[in-house]
Parts: C-alpha cells; sequence; structure tokens
C-alpha cells in the first residue's frame, strides 16, 4: 500500500571543535574529558604541538582513548569511528603511518596524567553499598593477566612467566590498583613488570589513603611492614591473614574478638567460621581469620565486619569489566614499554570516565546501589555516541546524558548469592585443580550464609603492652602527623617556587576536614586556568600532600 512505502528525512546536527581538532572527541565522554582538561594535561606534560600539525596532540589524546574504546578496530578503522558522522568538514586524510607517529609524538604521559586527573572516590557519602559507617570501603589488588605480543621489547621489559607445566605464551603486565569498592571506581594505580611483586606496587598507593578510608586487603600483603604501613597513613584496615599466622592472644574481647600485636602494631584478631548454605541443602565454607585497626567491639561487631569483607572483591569485579569487557580479553597491540604504557593509561582513564557516567546517573534516583549499573550497557552507548559525534559539546547539558539513561534503563536486579569452583580454563593455570574443600563446579545459589566466632578465652600467649594505650595512640599520631610535614617543606621549596601549593595548603586548612572543590580553590587564588589548576591539584594528591575525597575535590592530608 501507498501508505506503507512512506519515507521521512530525519536530519540532526552535531557541534565539534573547528577545523583539525574536529576529530579529537569522544562522544558524550568527552563531557567528563573536555577539550580545556585534555589541553592543560598536554600543557603540564610539555607534549602540545610547536606547530599546528593535521594531527594536533589533542586529537592524539581522543584518539589514544578511542584505541581502547573499540579494540577489535585497526588504526584506520578507530579513525573512522571518531570522523564517521563528519563527513561534511574538510578533514585530512591520514595513514596508518602518520596514526602512529602521532602516538610516538605524544609519549604515555598526558594519558598517565589524564588518568591521575580523572582518578579518585565517584560516590557521595549517601549513596548505598558505598561505605562501612563513616567510612568509604576501598581495596587493592594486582592483575597479572594483561597479555602483551611476544616481542623482543616486551619480553626485554616484562618477561616471561613460568607456570606448572610450561611457560606462558605472551609476556604478561602486572597491574595494581585501589578501587572503591562501592562503585569499583579507581583511586589509583601503577603497572610494572609481574616480577617486582605485588606488594612493591601496593606501596606506591598508599600515600592515596586517608582516614575517610577501610581498606580491604587480601592475605598475601598481611607482612607486619606492610600493615604498619597502611596503618600509618591514618586509614584503618581489614585484613585476611594467612593460615601459617599464629597471632598471640593479649585480651579476650566480648564479642569473641580479642587484642594481639603484628609487630609494634596492635591489631584486632576476628576468627571465623563462613559457611555457606546451598540450595541443595549442602553446606560449604572455611575457617577465616581476619586482623583489623578497629578495636572497639561494641562500635564494630566482630560478625559484621566479617561480613563487610565479602566487598573486597568488587576489585575482581573492577578488573573482569576493564581486562574482559573493555579490552575484550585480547593481546595489547604495542610491543614495547612505551606504547604498551601509553596503551594501558588510555584504557584506565577511559574505564574512569565510564563509571564517572554511571555513578552519576544512577545517584540521580537516590537508592540505588551503584552495583546495578551496567558495565556493558554503558560501553555500548559510549560507542554510538562516539560514532554519532553526539553530545560532544551540548548547548544545555543534561544532568543524565544517553550514556546514563540507558544505564536506567537497564538496571541490573539486585546482586545475587551464588559461590562456584575457584578455577580458570587454562592448563597451565594455578587454579587448574581447585586444592581446597570441594565447591559446586557452576554457579549455585546461596541460601543463607552461616558465620561462627570463635572465642579465645585462654591464657594470653604473650604479655600485654606496658604503655598505656592513649600513650601508644598519641605516639603514633605524632609520628605520623610530623613526618610528612617534615619531608614536603624541602619538596614545597624545591618543587613550588611560586608558592601555590603553600597558598592552596592555606586555603585547605582555613576549614580543616572540609572538602574544597578545586575551581573554589582557584578563584580564591586568583588562578584563571582552572582545568590546568585541577591537574595540578591532582599531581599534589597523588603524592600525598593532599588527600582526595571526590571528583576534583580535596581536603589536607592526614
Amino acid at each position: 500500500m501507498p501508505g506503507q512505502c512512506a519515507t521521512i528525512t530525519l536530519t540532526r546536527s552535531s557541534t565539534v571543535a573547528a577545523g583539525v581538532y574536529a576529530p579529537g572527541h569522544l562522544g558524550e565522554l568527552t563531557q567528563v574529558i573536555p577539550f580545556e582538561l585534555v589541553d592543560a594535561v598536554l600543557e603540564e606534560t610539555g607534549r602540545t604541538q610547536q606547530r599546528l600539525r593535521a594531527l594536533p596532540s589533542r586529537v592524539g589524546v581522543y584518539y589514544m582513548l578511542a584505541l581502547a574504546l573499540f579494540p577489535d578496530h585497526g588504526y584506520q578503522g578507530v579513525w573512522r569511528q571518531l570522523t564517521a558522522a563528519l563527513g561534511n568538514l574538510p578533514l585530512p586524510q591520514v595513514s596508518t603511518t602518520a596514526l602512529r607517529h602521532l602516538r610516538r609524538r605524544l609519549t604515555p604521559a598526558p594519558l598517565k596524567l589524564l588518568f591521575e586527573t580523572l582518578a579518585g572516590p565517584l560516590a557521595q557519602p549517601t549513596t548505598p553499598g558505598v561505605r562501612y559507617r563513616h567510612l568509604r570501603t576501598v581495596a587493592f589488588d594486582g592483575c597479572s593477566s594483561i597479555k602483551t605480543p611476544d616481542s623482543e621489547r616486551a619480553r626485554g621489559w616484562l618477561g616471561k612467566i613460568r607456570y606448572r607445566l610450561a611457560w606462558a605464551g605472551y609476556p604478561t603486565l602486572m597491574l595494581m590498583a585501589l578501587v572503591e569498592t562501592g562503585t569499583r571506581g579507581l583511586l589509583g594505580a601503577c603497572l610494572g613488570p609481574s616480577s617486582a611483586g605485588e606488594t612493591s606496587y601496593a606501596k606506591r598507593l598508599l600515600p592515596l589513603l586517608g582516614r575517610d578510608h577501610l581498606l580491604l586487603i587480601d592475605r598475601g600483603f598481611d607482612s607486619n611492614t606492610f600493615l604498619a604501613e597502611a596503618a600509618a597513613t591514618g586509614a584503618q584496615f581489614l585484613a585476611r591473614c594467612k593460615s601459617t599466622r599464629r597471632p598471640p592472644l593479649l585480651r579476650a574481647l566480648s564479642d569473641g574478638s580479642y587484642l594481639s600485636r603484628f609487630g609494634e602494631l596492635t591489631v584486632r584478631v576476628i576468627e571465623a567460621d563462613i559457611v555457606c548454605v546451598l540450595a541443595d541443602g549442602t553446606h560449604v565454607g572455611g575457617r577465616y581469620r581476619l586482623a583489623t585497626t578497629l578495636l572497639d567491639p561494641v562500635a564494630d561487631p566482630a560478625e559484621r565486619l566479617t561480613r563487610i569483607y565479602a566487598e573486597r572483591w568488587e576489585i575482581e569485579s573492577a578488573f573482569f569489566a576493564l581486562r574482559s569487557t573493555l579490552m575484550a580479553g585480547r593481546v595489547l597491540r604495542s610491543g614495547d614499554r612505551f606504547g604498551i604504557e601509553q596503551e594501558l593509561w588510555a584504557a584506565l582513564a577511559l574505564y574512569q570516565a565510564l563509571r564517572t557516567v554511571m555513578v552519576d546517573a544512577v545517584e540521580s534516583h537516590p537508592g540505588i546501589d551503584p552495583d546495578r549499573a551496567g558495565f556493558i550497557t554503558a560501553l555500548q552507548a559510549a560507542r554510538t555516541q562516539v560514532i554519532l559525534a553526539a553530545g560532544i559539546a551540548p548547548e544545555h547539558p543534561q544532568p543524565v546524558g544517553t550514556i546514563g539513561a540507558a544505564v536506567l534503563d537497564n538496571l541490573l536486579p539486585a546482586r545475587r548469592l551464588r559461590i562456584s569452583a575457584r578455577k580458570v580454563k587454562s592448563p597451565i593455570s594455578r587454579y587448574h585443580t581447585f586444592k581446597g574443600q570441594a565447591r559446586p563446579q557452576a554457579g549455585t545459589p546461596v541460601t543463607a550464609i552461616e558465620i561462627t566466632i570463635h572465642d579465645r578465652t585462654s591464657t594470653p600467649l604473650a604479655p600485654p603492652s606496658t604503655v598505656p594505650p592513649s600513650t601508644e595512640e598519641n605516639n603514633g599520631h605524632e609520628i605520623m602527623e610530623s613526618s610528612p610535614t617534615d619531608g614536603t617543606s624541602e619538596e614545597h621549596d624545591s618543587a613550588d617556587p611560586g608558592g601555590r601549593m603553600t597558598l592552596a595548603l592555606a586555603v585547605l586548612a582555613s576549614r580543616p576536614g572540609e572538602p574544597w572543590h578545586a575551581r573554589d580553590v582557584a578563584r580564591i587564588l586568583g588562578v584563571t586556568n582552572i582545568n590546568s589548576f585541577r591537574v595540578q591539584m591532582s599531581q599534589w594528591a597523588h603524592r600525598g600532600v593532599i588527600h582526595k575525597t571526590g571528583p576534583a575535590t580535596y581536603t589536607l592530608a592526614c
């Protein structure tokens, strides 16, 4: 029928940067990573082009982010995604060689600084599932499954891992990340060869911790030295101990836990049996020993702390979203250290931008747990917005854009309790056979979790400390507060000749403990380039001079 053959013409407009800067965008995610921020990062790292080229440095930053967004496309394919909706503009014809040279000219530094600027806690204090009491739950862990090409330069830097049955097929990279467990956003990250060990990388992230953090620690980091360094940051920790550790009992507490000493650090130890009751009636569980700096059994009952420790596993979901979803489990493109670092910092910055949009979306509807925001949904919507060149610089920005609306329209169901055997489908994996108690091979629903706290009321194995607790705590705070101040005073003189850092610290000190946004500090100091100042404050936070409490929000360091 004629009515069924009718057609309609639809037109749409896009606002992009002018001239050769037009391909430099990331669709709607450009609102999270605006042009001004990228320009400030390039200026800070000295990578702004000396002359205007057909491929400016700003375009290079967005191109690297687009490479991470489209891992299954080649160089030319990613360029076509960026320019698909810009056909009417007189854009230059670029070759694969030109794009490769653009990467080499850019270096990894701007992408690393961009990630560090975006990194930080994302959720508001009232967001569900983000805090335990007044403490924001965070965790760190290492991911050593990111594969690089089997090139001579990659092997020379990373080496190869010897597994139980054979050598690994590809050199692998160690990525250590500090994650906000409630949102799976990244507070910081570092990377390098796996041979250096997880603890050495984790120590680099300790300056990012503060008094408002509860650090959930895996048993691979339970050394006395490391736990003491973590406690010295002012953060509280809840750590799982190795089965070989036998902590002395100093004093039994009312909830079945007891005080002990790890070196010079006083901790509270919780020993508990955790049993999962499965849908078929079987019981699966084991003995756990946790150590924490939360010493009050009334304010922090042992069973409650035991249950909150399960939040540590959210970092595994964060790594899965990064490694298997965003990067599609592929081998990295670059075969040398220069390109590997650049590629991975770009992926981390893109991941953090996506998490920022997801958290903003769920927080627009109070009461929604960030766990229900689907990463795949946000990723697919972001790719579509890049191809359409949509939402780059809207005249009237919306609190929740197209990506956020897609997340809200496709919320995941509430988290289900399930359990399965820990294994990796690889014949050379150390988890090829599970050596612990037998668990179901497939995911099985859990109907209940039973926690039994073991009460140690035997004679103490070591005498209690002769120093009164109040004196110990005061001495510890004096050391913690005086050392960083002494250590940074010389740094201020040499690295801050203009006194901007000193003036900014004075502004933060005018209202101690209250968060300050970078733009407010910049306004008081008379700084006109707010994005450049935001980058500077991010660098101070990574040096431990100040503490990042939210997106571009800071307080004085502990």
